[in-house]
């Protein structure tokens, strides 16, 4: 077909957009259960905007991008132009850096994401059978954007390798950074993940497990309709205490928890530490298709190791009860790594529109993959696996 029949628009709300529309490109798997990734979704990204942790005055300012040939629409990208680099996780506060040294004004810039969500999925969300076409569409059409509008540059963060590698011949820079991800090799249960392990780390996980549920409080897993109101109460408070500790400010609006409790309840799983009821501690998790992604983590009570619990064992009990392939524990964090969350590559794309500093950048990024590479070599040899099982994952 022509490219040239493609139209691409950009829309300042996801009110312009029919949400059946927008998951049948971003989520067309969800007709025969869950979706892939829950955070590209149109009833995420529209909680979002509808509760205000993005819009006016959040630095995230929406304008979802899309893709149609002849009227059809057959791709979508969360598009949204950003006035600082918070709530990203890939950073680039070094380029801003650099860039206005040399007299440019970064910001505002273009950022293709989920917003203040480090998991990898699709960023260029097409119908299927439009894959290859509707991805050059929304690349070409955001570049233009970009270049049109005398911004300085486009991201598009935490995207699939296919994505990276296919925008990088696209003529966009490739960006490489690392997370830690649990993987379930076919493990029956927590003792046959266990018995992967050294002996030495085998037994502090037992101990780590047992420090935590031995205090005064239950260990409790809810989601979907058994969500009570009081859960999402307490859920909001940790978030709100640990976002203040973290960024300053928490993204996130208790308009959001509003929502979620209505629109989003069976994509979540939350984990608490309860004490005659109320809830001490507690983790929220987003549930994908075959993956289980942690967000966020607050307590109201310390108590050795209940963090681990909370959020990186419980998480793979889940896991292994649900059949999941993967737990992504968030951006960061060494300490994951002796639990059984080992470092993977996460990918991002990004086009300069100075030519100099795309060049500056591009010699910058091909010493940070290497780099990158070899870390994650590195720590994948210092984890708790014995080493023959180590080998057989990679």
């Amino acid at each position: 077909m022509d490219g040239s029949a493609i139209e691409i628009s950009t829309h300042a709300s996801l009110s312009g957009i029919d949400p059946a529309e927008w998951d049948a490109c971003a989520c067309p798997e969800a007709k025969n259960g869950r979706a892939t990734d829950p955070f590209t979704t149109y009833r995420f990204l529209n909680a979002l905007e509808e509760s205000g942790s993005v819009g006016a005055g959040t630095g995230w300012t929406p304008h979802y991008l899309t893709a149609r040939l002849d009227g059809k629409l057959i791709g979508v990208a969360p598009l949204y132009g950003k006035s600082h680099s918070q709530g990203e996780y890939m950073f680039d506060h070094n380029f801003a850096q650099a860039f206005e040294r040399s007299g440019g004004q970064y910001y505002p810039k273009l950022q293709i994401a989920a917003p203040f969500t480090p998991v990898t999925g699709r960023r260029f969300l097409t119908r299927p059978g439009f894959e290859v076409q509707g991805m050059g569409a929304l690349i070409q059409g955001a570049v233009q954007i970009t270049a049109d509008n005398n911004l300085s540059s486009l991201h598009a963060t935490f995207c699939t390798e296919a994505e990276a590698l296919a925008g990088a011949e696209m003529g966009l820079l490739h960006r490489t950074s690392q997370q830690y991800h649990w993987t379930n090799n076919g493990y029956k249960d927590w003792d046959g993940f266990l018995a992967e392990l050294s002996s030495r780390k085998r037994k502090t996980l037992r101990k780590e497990r047992a420090t935590a549920q031995a205090i005064d409080a239950d260990i409790v897993q809810v989601s979907g309709k058994d969500i009570q109101p009081h859960h999402w109460d307490a859920m909001w408070a940790f978030y709100q205490d640990t976002g203040a500790r973290k960024w300053g400010q928490p993204y996130l609006t208790r308009s959001f928890f509003d929502i979620a409790a209505e629109r989003l309840k069976d994509d979540i799983l939350l984990v608490f530490a309860e004490r005659d009821g109320e809830p001490i501690a507690g983790a929220m998790n987003f549930i994908g298709r075959d993956t289980l992604y942690g967000r966020y983590w607050g307590c109201t009570e310390h108590h050795a190791c209940l963090h681990f619990e909370i959020c990186y064992y419980q998480a793979i009990d889940y896991a292994l009860a649900h059949g999941l392939k993967r737990v992504e524990a968030g951006a960061q964090g060494e300490h994951k790594l002796a639990r059984g969350y080992l470092p993977v590559t996460t990918h991002s794309l990004h086009w300069f529109a100075d030519a100099g500093f795309r060049d500056a950048v591009a010699k910058y990024l091909t010493a940070e993959r290497a780099a990158v590479s070899e870390e994650i070599e590195v720590l994948t040899n210092y984890g708790p696996f014995r080493q023959a099982d180590i080998e057989e994952q990679e």
